[in-house]
């Protein structure tokens, strides 16, 4: 059977990196540092994979805008004193060579900064096989349709043939305005039933029932 899609492009953080809990940890310290209210959480997951100043408005409204860079300075300083210490979930490193060797084109699509995403891909080591990538600091953020509309046309691949691969609503919507499929990694940053309701074409809960899925549909 020929494959149905051609490029699949991943989201990072809480797709492929079990990194939910040490961004929603870091959001808070911030606030913390600031002298700031913590947003809890539930509204620090949801922000998750939205470009870093969209996270910020979300997470703390109040927030004058005059401070916006002494929060994100914050922010990366208590990220990145520990994304060293974090691991790609289970079976994704697995699943990224096989999927490559298999002659799929991967891409990464991700709330992350340039300087953010080339650190994570030269510690996790899966650098190596993504042929593109889209970082919120280059184009719009999630859930602006330019990620998606770059990598397909760097890679020459047609929507239809396209498939995005994430944890959060703001991936899904991105899809959805590219008008490309998606899959929902339900074990991410976003609630499943929320994942849900934007139609993806399956909720997976861990990387094993992602690589059979794909193995199956893609």
């Amino acid at each position: 059977m020929a494959a149905r899609f051609e490029l699949l492009v991943f989201d990072w953080d809480g797709t492929l990196l079990d990194s939910a809990a040490a961004i929603v940890a870091a959001i808070n310290a911030a606030c913390d540092d600031l002298g700031l209210p913590a947003p809890g959480d539930e509204r620090a997951r949801h922000v998750i994979g939205l470009g870093l100043r969209d996270a910020l408005r979300h997470a703390v409204p109040d927030l004058p805008e005059e401070r916006y860079p002494q929060m994100v300075e914050r922010y990366r300083h208590h990220y990145l004193a520990h994304d060293h210490e974090l691991q790609l979930f289970d079976g994704a490193a697995a699943l990224i060579g096989e999927l490559a060797g298999a002659g799929f084109l991967l891409a990464v699509a991700t709330g992350k900064s340039r300087l953010g995403l080339d650190r994570a891909l030269r510690i996790s080591g899966l650098g190596e096989h993504f042929r593109a990538s889209r970082c919120a600091d280059e184009c719009f953020s999630k859930p602006h349709p330019q990620m998606l509309e770059e990598l397909m046309d760097e890679l020459a691949v047609a929507p239809g043939r396209t498939l995005m691969i994430g944890d959060t609503t703001h991936d899904l919507q991105m899809a959805r305005n590219a008008g490309v499929a998606s899959l929902a990694a339900a074990y991410g940053a976003h609630p499943p039933a929320e994942l849900d309701a934007l139609a993806p074409l399956a909720l997976v809960h861990q990387i094993e029932e992602m690589a059979r899925w794909l193995r199956t549909h893609a």
